[in-house]
Protein backbone atom coordinates (compact mmCIF):
# COMPACT_ATOMS: atom_id res chain seq x y z
CA UNK A 1 0.00 0.00 0.00
CA UNK A 2 2.81 2.41 0.84
CA UNK A 3 4.18 1.85 -2.66
CA UNK A 4 1.30 3.90 -4.07
CA UNK A 5 0.58 6.38 -1.25
CA UNK A 6 1.44 10.01 -2.01
CA UNK A 7 1.47 12.45 -4.93
CA UNK A 8 2.16 11.47 -8.52
CA UNK A 9 2.65 13.47 -11.68
CA UNK A 10 0.32 12.05 -14.35
CA UNK A 11 0.66 12.15 -18.13
CA UNK A 12 -1.90 10.31 -20.27
CA UNK A 13 -1.94 9.80 -24.04
CA UNK A 14 -5.35 9.01 -25.54
CA UNK A 15 -6.07 7.64 -29.00
CA UNK A 16 -9.67 7.21 -30.16
CA UNK A 17 -9.53 4.84 -33.12
CA UNK A 18 -13.14 5.40 -34.20
CA UNK A 19 -12.92 9.20 -34.45
CA UNK A 20 -9.15 9.32 -35.05
CA UNK A 21 -8.89 11.96 -32.34
CA UNK A 22 -5.89 12.13 -30.09
CA UNK A 23 -5.71 13.73 -26.71
CA UNK A 24 -3.67 14.05 -23.57
CA UNK A 25 -4.14 14.57 -19.89
CA UNK A 26 -1.60 16.38 -17.71
CA UNK A 27 -2.08 16.64 -13.99
CA UNK A 28 -1.52 14.94 -10.68
CA UNK A 29 -2.93 12.05 -8.72
CA UNK A 30 -2.98 11.59 -4.98
CA UNK A 31 -3.35 8.26 -3.18
CA UNK A 32 -4.50 9.28 0.31
CA UNK A 33 -4.98 6.81 3.18
CA UNK A 34 -8.55 6.19 4.29
CA UNK A 35 -8.93 6.27 8.05
CA UNK A 36 -8.45 2.90 9.77
CA UNK A 37 -8.43 0.73 6.66
CA UNK A 38 -6.02 -0.85 4.20
CA UNK A 39 -7.47 1.53 1.63
CA UNK A 40 -6.21 4.42 -0.45
CA UNK A 41 -8.50 7.03 -1.95
CA UNK A 42 -7.36 7.93 -5.46
CA UNK A 43 -8.03 11.46 -6.74
CA UNK A 44 -6.79 12.69 -10.10
CA UNK A 45 -7.09 16.24 -11.41
CA UNK A 46 -5.60 17.99 -14.40
CA UNK A 47 -6.07 19.35 -17.88
CA UNK A 48 -7.61 17.23 -20.65
CA UNK A 49 -6.89 18.34 -24.21
CA UNK A 50 -8.03 16.87 -27.50
CA UNK A 51 -6.45 18.09 -30.74
CA UNK A 52 -8.34 21.09 -32.06
CA UNK A 53 -10.58 21.51 -29.01
CA UNK A 54 -10.47 23.73 -25.95
CA UNK A 55 -8.82 22.19 -22.86
CA UNK A 56 -10.97 21.30 -19.87
CA UNK A 57 -10.37 20.41 -16.25
CA UNK A 58 -10.86 16.70 -15.67
CA UNK A 59 -11.07 14.66 -12.46
CA UNK A 60 -11.28 10.99 -11.60
CA UNK A 61 -11.84 9.22 -8.27
CA UNK A 62 -11.34 5.58 -7.29
CA UNK A 63 -10.94 3.53 -4.13
CA UNK A 64 -7.98 1.15 -3.99
CA UNK A 65 -8.25 -1.62 -1.37
CA UNK A 66 -5.39 -3.87 -0.32
CA UNK A 67 -6.94 -7.06 1.15
CA UNK A 68 -3.66 -8.99 0.79
CA UNK A 69 -0.04 -8.27 -0.09
CA UNK A 70 -0.56 -9.67 -3.59
CA UNK A 71 -3.94 -8.07 -4.29
CA UNK A 72 -5.28 -4.62 -5.13
CA UNK A 73 -9.01 -4.25 -5.62
CA UNK A 74 -10.04 -1.09 -7.47
CA UNK A 75 -13.55 0.32 -7.00
CA UNK A 76 -15.38 3.24 -8.53
CA UNK A 77 -15.97 6.12 -6.10
CA UNK A 78 -19.57 4.94 -5.61
CA UNK A 79 -18.38 1.52 -4.39
CA UNK A 80 -18.98 -0.54 -7.53
CA UNK A 81 -16.15 -3.01 -8.27
CA UNK A 82 -13.91 -2.11 -11.21
CA UNK A 83 -11.00 -4.59 -11.39
CA UNK A 84 -8.23 -6.19 -9.34
CA UNK A 85 -4.56 -6.99 -9.92
CA UNK A 86 -1.37 -8.27 -8.31
CA UNK A 87 0.91 -5.30 -7.49
CA UNK A 88 3.82 -7.66 -6.85
CA UNK A 89 4.14 -8.49 -10.54
CA UNK A 90 6.24 -6.25 -12.76
CA UNK A 91 3.68 -6.67 -15.55
CA UNK A 92 0.08 -7.58 -14.68
CA UNK A 93 -3.30 -7.39 -16.42
CA UNK A 94 -6.98 -7.10 -15.51
CA UNK A 95 -10.33 -6.84 -17.31
CA UNK A 96 -13.64 -5.16 -16.61
CA UNK A 97 -16.79 -5.83 -18.58
CA UNK A 98 -19.28 -2.93 -18.51
CA UNK A 99 -22.39 -3.92 -20.46
CA UNK A 100 -21.03 -4.49 -23.98
CA UNK A 101 -17.76 -2.61 -23.40
CA UNK A 102 -14.58 -4.47 -22.48
CA UNK A 103 -11.95 -2.54 -20.51
CA UNK A 104 -8.53 -4.19 -20.44
CA UNK A 105 -5.64 -2.79 -18.43
CA UNK A 106 -1.98 -3.71 -18.25
CA UNK A 107 0.00 -2.29 -15.33
CA UNK A 108 3.76 -2.06 -15.82
CA UNK A 109 5.78 -1.33 -12.68
CA UNK A 110 9.17 -0.10 -13.87
CA UNK A 111 10.29 1.17 -10.46
CA UNK A 112 8.76 2.29 -7.17
CA UNK A 113 8.87 5.89 -8.43
CA UNK A 114 7.52 5.28 -11.96
CA UNK A 115 4.87 3.02 -13.47
CA UNK A 116 2.22 3.04 -16.15
CA UNK A 117 -1.29 1.80 -16.91
CA UNK A 118 -2.14 0.86 -20.50
CA UNK A 119 -5.87 0.71 -21.23
CA UNK A 120 -7.61 -0.74 -24.27
CA UNK A 121 -11.37 -0.21 -24.42
CA UNK A 122 -13.59 -1.80 -27.07
CA UNK A 123 -17.33 -1.98 -27.51
CA UNK A 124 -20.17 -1.01 -29.83
CA UNK A 125 -19.60 2.71 -29.21
CA UNK A 126 -16.02 2.68 -27.87
CA UNK A 127 -12.66 1.97 -29.46
CA UNK A 128 -9.77 3.72 -27.73
CA UNK A 129 -6.41 3.32 -26.04
CA UNK A 130 -5.04 5.27 -23.08
CA UNK A 131 -1.54 5.05 -21.69
CA UNK A 132 -1.03 6.75 -18.34
CA UNK A 133 2.45 7.42 -16.96
CA UNK A 134 2.90 7.96 -13.23
CA UNK A 135 6.03 9.50 -11.71
CA UNK A 136 6.27 10.21 -8.00
CA UNK A 137 6.66 13.93 -7.23
CA UNK A 138 9.36 13.32 -4.61
CA UNK A 139 11.59 11.69 -7.22
CA UNK A 140 11.43 14.70 -9.51
CA UNK A 141 12.00 17.15 -6.66
CA UNK A 142 15.00 15.17 -5.43
CA UNK A 143 16.58 15.28 -8.89
CA UNK A 144 16.37 19.12 -8.92
CA UNK A 145 15.92 19.17 -12.66
CA UNK A 146 13.06 19.07 -15.16
CA UNK A 147 11.03 15.89 -15.37
CA UNK A 148 12.60 12.96 -17.12
CA UNK A 149 10.82 12.52 -20.47
CA UNK A 150 8.24 9.77 -20.45
CA UNK A 151 9.11 6.74 -22.58
CA UNK A 152 6.61 5.88 -25.25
Amino acid sequence: MTRFAGRWRVHRDITDFASRWTGKFEGEAVFAPAQGEDTLLYREEGKLTFAGLRSATATRDYVWRFPAEDRVEVFFADGRPFHSFDPGQKDTEADHLCAADLYQVRYVFEADEAWRAEWRVEGPMKDYRMVTFYRRFATEEALSRPSVPYQR
